[in-house]
């Protein structure tokens, strides 16, 4: 058994995550059908009519486990907008919507920038 793991993070239309998920996972025409799993939370776009009857027509070759309701510790962007809120927007007071749009965009920037910094830009290298 092969175990495959693969994360969405983009915004898609309703459907849309399901014609990706045929083009990966789905039956092959001649080949027989390998059964997936899809963990999947409770957003709109997972639990809309139009979602739900694609993934009842997808059963014979797709499982659905479904997170809780509220579960953040399961969901990796609510640990991102907690570390936002603990360091960057506590304890301040926004009297602007603007300020407080900058300075969540400003935060997300330099978040990325720490996380993407080059591995290399620090080495050191003994001699």
């Amino acid at each position: 058994m092969r175990l495959t793991s693969r994360w969405a993070t983009a915004r898609l239309a309703s459907g849309t995550h399901l014609h990706t998920l045929d083009r990966l996972y789905g039956p092959k025409p001649g080949a027989q059908a390998k059964p997936t799993v899809l963990v999947l939370d409770n957003g709109p776009i997972h639990v809309s009519k139009a979602s739900r009857a694609a993934l009842a027509e997808r059963a014979h070759w797709l499982t659905v486990e479904w997170l809780p309701k509220y579960a953040p510790e399961l969901n990796d962007i609510e640990i991102v907008w907690g570390d936002l809120k603990a360091r960057h927007l506590a304890h301040r007071t926004f009297t602007h919507l603007e300020m407080l749009d900058t300075t969540i965009h400003d935060a997300v920037t330099a978040l990325n920038a720490k996380r993407n910094r080059d591995p290399l830009e620090r080495s050191r290298i003994s001699a």
